[in-house]
């Protein structure tokens, strides 16, 4: 047990939380401003950014502290936070709202992240889709779960046994195609592209229903701890094109190229 509770009490408390945190969302996202498409502003980078994101921004940080853990806290909207990652030690990271462009698109496709990390590893995730009402978490020691319209299920990913013969279903980011994930599908052989948006492509791999995820552009590394929890809690992989598992509390928050799979793939470096 650390700072008063174990991570299987902490666990057990990301679903309350991220389900706050979308409640949070969609009071703006069913407001009348977003609506007609305002109340969008812009990063330094480019990246859009609403107040959707910054209410659930706070509703996390506030009761995440609650805890009472005094675990230091890592948001993509918080800057001065980003600080806090650490190779060794532990630490929340957090996406108040991942896809935010789903989000503008309103398309439903957009999720709440939260995750400890522990020495470089994320021990345990939650991913929330608020409009969807679909709820991913794990536990340690103990697996995945999906919670969809009050009905929770354990989370199992593929084999590659049970999927012999058939196609593999890929998953294509919605905004972030580029003609390297389109030569990573086309050297898989028979497959099918299967539509998710933000940290739900994870989660269709760690519910069953598909493959295998290139993301083989840019990401940081609260777009990927919560989803690589649960995805590897329910059986699944996510590495590096050199085999290497995704890390966390790297020098840069930006993540390599990485693939997320449900059995593990044959990968630039592996031996022929």
């Amino acid at each position: 047990m650390r700072h008063g509770l174990s991570d299987i009490g902490m666990a057990n408390r990301l679903p309350d939380i991220a389900k706050a945190a979308g409640d949070a969302i969609l009071n703006v996202y069913n407001s009348p401003q977003a609506m007609q498409g305002q109340g969008v502003q812009h990063k330094a980078d480019a990246s859009p950014l609403t107040e959707a994101d910054l209410s659930a921004h706070r509703v996390i940080v506030q009761q995440l502290a609650a805890l009472g853990t005094h675990i230091p806290i890592v948001s993509e909207e918080d800057d001065a936070s980003h600080a806090r990652r650490v190779p060794v030690g532990a630490f929340w990271i957090i996406d108040p709202l991942d896809g935010t462009k789903e989000f503008i698109a309103r398309n439903g496709q957009f999720t709440v992240n939260i995750a400890l990390v522990r020495d470089g590893v994320p021990m345990f995730g939650v991913v929330y889709a608020p409009v969807l009402d679909e709820m991913f978490w794990n536990v340690p020691e103990e697996g995945a779960w999906l919670r969809r319209a009050g009905v929770t299920q354990r989370l199992r990913a593929a084999t590659q046994a049970s999927r012999v013969g058939q196609p593999v279903r890929v998953l294509a980011s919605r905004s972030h195609m580029n003609p390297e994930t389109e030569a990573f599908i086309r050297s898989l052989g028979a497959h099918e592209v299967v539509q998710a948006g933000s940290s739900l492509k994870f989660c269709r791999i760690a519910e069953g229903a598909a493959d295998c995820y290139p993301r083989l552009g840019p990401t940081c590394e609260w777009d990927t701890a919560a989803a690589q929890a649960v995805l590897e809690a329910a059986g699944g992989h996510v590495h590096s094109l050199d085999g290497v598992r995704l890390g966390y509390g790297k020098s840069d928050v930006l993540n390599p190229p990485f693939v997320a799979s449900a059995w593990p793939l044959r990968l630039k470096g592996d031996a022929a």
